[in-house]
């Protein structure tokens, strides 16, 4: 496999709104749909990591517009917009740009150490579906090495810059008393259940109701919690009622339109979900404040300066994880040779031109550690000179050399 064949194609939120983010979202159905197609395509290497910030496929293909074709087939965004707004990197361009992601360094806010999870359930899906080969689990590995270094050596991640926490910090510069204002939290999915978290440790309230469509997952975050829960039934009432609506769920459609908010009391919105699951148009009321995930990334924090401070360190680390891959993937294609070589070792126990050189009771069985030791030997040469017939030839000779009397 040659390392051009790895492509990257995506968009993201440097190009790309939330609504245009929203055509290109992909969820479990469609991811298992892409999959299949791929099959058909005979690609066998692929996963899509799909979040409120990115859709991006990671593929071995045998080009880029076969990986666009393949995505838009299953978005409701076309191919044309895609194109014009996406980026495509092939190579080691794409390998650097996977590390860079998986680090943080390529989030909407810097250093979100949210998206490897979101990369772990990624490939996880893909492996379940036998997609991911060596080519990529080594990848992937490599990648998640190198982020648990960057994470643990440096302050990247350090501090509570995050968009469940910018949320938070949002509502503290724009409602008064909060703890007299009524919370209603839809979706207790990762990003609700930290948001509605940050609410009760930063905010100390628990003037909150939380709705989920599987009533179960809000009922127990309430208990952990202690808060109160509502059925989805019952959504229409709540958002009524409430003063602050969060919604971080994943409809296609959105779950609270302008026409349920026109006559309401004063409310503030924010919406963490894509597509929008609040209809955009609200923030045309006067009395509606609404904000999106696009919004909440402008919020800056002091945490930020430091982790920009510490991203020369991640990179050099990403380099020493990025070198390591490389030589594994270089060393893939001589792996015939060095199995040929260990081979041919072994069965110069039986080649009489061997032997003759030797009294046969002077012979002794093969030395499988001395010859694991001078397979490494030529490994080694290889990857310094890249001339394994020169070196396979020398290998036998410094085989012969060894001392082989008993």
């Amino acid at each position: 496999m040659h390392l051009n064949q790895f492509f990257v194609i995506g968009i993201n939120y440097k190009k790309t709104d939330v609504s245009i983010r929203g055509q290109f979202a992909i969820n479990a159905d469609q991811y298992n749909a892409l999959l299949q197609k791929a099959n058909d395509q005979e690609i066998r290497e692929i996963f899509v990591l799909s979040t409120c910030n990115r859709t991006e496929v990671y593929a071995l293909a045998p080009s880029s517009a076969v990986l666009i074709q393949l995505l838009c087939s299953e978005t409701e965004g076309t191919v044309d917009i895609f194109k014009e707004l996406c980026y495509i990197k092939q190579g080691q361009e794409a390998v650097e740009h996977m590390f860079s992601v998986g680090a943080g360094l390529d989030s909407q806010i810097l250093g979100d150490y949210e998206i490897v999870g979101q990369m772990k359930l990624a490939v996880k899906f893909s492996r379940e579906k036998g997609f991911i080969g060596s080519f990529m689990e080594r990848l992937f590995n490599t990648v998640l090495q190198a982020s648990k270094e960057i994470k643990n050596q440096t302050a990247l991640s350090g501090g509570t810059v995050s968009v469940a926490f910018a949320a938070i910090q949002f509502l503290k510069e724009n409602v008064a008393d909060i703890t007299d204002k009524k919370i209603v939290l839809l979706g207790t999915g990762k990003i609700g259940k930290n948001t509605c978290k940050n609410l009760v440790d930063y905010l100390h309230t628990r003037n909150i109701t939380l709705i989920n469509r599987t009533q179960e997952k809000a009922l127990e975050l309430a208990s952990e919690l202690k808060l109160q829960t509502a059925s989805i039934d019952e959504l229409d009432q709540q958002v009524a009622d409430a003063d602050i609506i969060i919604v971080a769920t994943n409809a296609e459609v959105p779950v609270i339109t302008k026409a349920s908010l026109i006559n309401s009391n004063k409310k503030v919105l924010i919406d963490l979900s894509i597509p929008n699951n609040i209809e955009s148009s609200a923030k045309e009321l006067s009395h509606i404040s609404l904000v999106n995930v696009d919004d909440l990334a402008k919020i800056n924090d002091a945490t930020l300066q430091k982790r920009i401070n510490e991203v020369p360190k991640a990179k050099a680390i990403i380099k020493k994880f990025m070198n390591e891959f490389y030589e594994w993937n270089c060393m893939r294609k001589y792996a015939p040779v060095l199995r040929a070589l260990k081979e041919k070792l072994h069965g110069l126990h039986t080649c009489s031109l061997f032997l003759s050189s030797f009294e046969y009771d002077e012979i002794s069985e093969p030395d499988s550690e001395y010859i694991q030791k001078v397979v490494n030997n030529m490994a080694i040469k290889m990857r310094r000179q890249h001339t394994p017939g020169c070196n396979y030839i020398q290998a036998i000779n410094d085989y012969i050399a060894q001392p082989v009397l008993a």
